[in-house]
């Protein structure tokens, strides 16, 4: 084991541009947020402009989700071939694209393909920015740094949640003074939509010019044999330790290139336990409900009897307490261990959506936003980032990538399941079995973490591996 204290000494100095290269490469994660979210404001809109059936409803939600299954299916390919950082340009510039087409569409149609494209941004970025960022950072804070990813999609979510109750409350107010015909009349009143879309264009460019600036990881630049670009970065995130951080991986990356993988040796029985593990992680985070509070919470509430400004300064709360916890997940994922926190949570989101399924019949309760707030705090510091921190540091840097797309894509997959028969499964088993459905699909969770999840906190990348893929048993949990 490492001295902590000198480890923490080592970073001390170099600790800002430590959290530069993370906050801008998390930025991903905030435009993911925010893309994904935007859609909730604009759902009953749309569905009257172009007057969607519920079949196309959920075809209009999920488009952005199938366009992620794709990205997230490429972005290891893409990130072993090309690095890292390049990648996240490519995210940044579909993201922005997408923004752009999404707020100009004039046909369902070229609104679906444009949510697609962003869909391909947000499925490359949510595999490469928390890889990234694990490869980056010190053992130490590996966990509350890959976190800072999962912590910029709460920010995402909430300003996009906040940006739409905001334009809905402005679009009120200019209704009776903006000029008729005008361009402010058409974009920002008589279709809001589109400024919500459009909105994004803002942290997407501010996205992208950071993503110009990130420096490569080094463990992808010593495994690309440019050793002097891998010396530098290390250099400028360790105080003193930079040479012996740098040998340390050269000697990881060059035993493992001299087995080197393909993304079939991935399914190799010595990976198949974490990679189950990872994959079932990442589907019971989206089968736990999460994106059905957030992708139609604003119209299940107006189902519910709120007022459409209600339904949206409601789910901007709930958008705030998900950001606030995930501070808790960032301050005690290293401190008490990925699995203990993993248990509350799951117990605690499980009880909340059987709370939420109960008060969904008594009408226009403010319990009903209490308890999905609570339900998304318990989400927000164990189910949410957990997914991500596990995939990214169980594996080897041979394999990691490769498994991180599978992890991945299964979090997609699933996502984009929800996403498309949620509306069918509304009106077939209303608001309260829906979410008694998600509660009882959890339950199988506990007994996972219990049983099968190994703790990884407190480990270096290159100790985990030596642990589950060296001497030892792959199977082995570490003491």
């Amino acid at each position: 084991m490492r001295d902590e204290s000198k480890h923490h000494e080592i970073h001390k100095s170099h600790l800002p541009f430590l959290l530069f290269i993370c906050v801008a490469s998390a930025l991903g994660g905030l435009l993911w947020g925010f893309d994904a979210i935007v859609i909730s404001g604009t759902i009953t809109p749309v569905k009257l402009k172009f007057a969607l059936t519920p079949g196309w409803e959920g075809f209009f939600v999920s488009s952005g989700l199938l366009g992620a299954v794709i990205g997230s299916g490429i972005a290891g390919w893409l990130s072993d071939k090309f690095g890292r950082s390049r990648n996240l340009v490519v995210a940044a510039v579909l993201l922005w694209v997408s923004a752009l087409g999404s707020s100009l569409a004039n046909s369902i149609e070229f609104l679906v393909f444009a949510r697609w494209i962003g869909g391909l941004g947000v499925g490359i970025s949510a595999m490469v920015c928390p890889l990234y960022i694990s490869e980056i950072s010190p053992t130490h804070l590996r966990g509350r740094l890959v976190t800072v990813f999962q912590f910029a999609i709460t920010i995402g979510i909430m300003i996009a949640l906040f940006n739409n109750f905001g334009l809905h409350q402005w679009a009120l107010a200019m209704s009776e003074t903006a000029r008729e015909g005008s361009f402010m009349k058409h974009f920002l009143v008589d279709e809001t939509w589109r400024a919500m879309f459009g909105s994004e264009l803002i942290p997407g460019l501010v996205y992208l010019v950071l993503a110009f600036m990130l420096p490569e990881s080094p463990r992808w630049l010593i495994k690309a044999g440019k050793h002097e670009r891998a010396k530098k970065v290390l250099n400028r995130i360790f105080r003193n330790g930079a040479d012996q951080e740098f040998e340390t991986i050269r000697e990881t990356v060059a035993e493992e290139s001299a087995n080197e993988k393909r993304f079939v040796d991935v399914f190799h029985k010595r990976y198949r336990k974490p990679l189950i593990i990872a994959m079932l992680l990442a589907a019971f985070a989206q089968f736990s409900g999460i994106n059905v509070v957030f992708y139609y919470g604003t119209s299940m509430l107006e189902g519910a009897g709120f007022k459409s400004d209600s339904a949206l300064s409601g789910m901007a709360i709930i958008g705030f307490f998900n950001m606030i916890f995930t501070v808790v997940a960032m301050k005690y994922v290293d401190k008490l261990g990925r699995r203990l926190l993993l248990q509350i949570g799951t117990i605690g989101a499980i009880a909340c959506l059987v709370g939420i399924g109960t008060t969904f019949g008594s009408g226009a309760s403010n319990m009903l936003i209490v308890l999905m707030c609570a339900f998304v705090a318990f989400f927000a510091f164990s189910l949410g980032p957990i997914k991500f921190i596990f995939a990214s540091e169980i594996f080897p840097t041979n394999i990691r990538s490769h498994a991180m797309s599978i992890a991945i894509l299964t979090m997609w997959l699933t996502d984009t399941i929800v996403g498309q028969f949620t509306p069918a499964l509304r009106e077939g088993v209303g608001p309260t079995g829906t979410f008694l459905i998600f509660a009882a699909i959890l339950v199988p969770q506990i007994f996972m973490v219990w049983k099968v999840m190994p703790e990884t906190a407190g480990r270096s990348l290159e100790e985990i591996e030596r642990t589950y893929y060296g001497q030892e048993r792959p199977d082995r949990e570490p003491q």
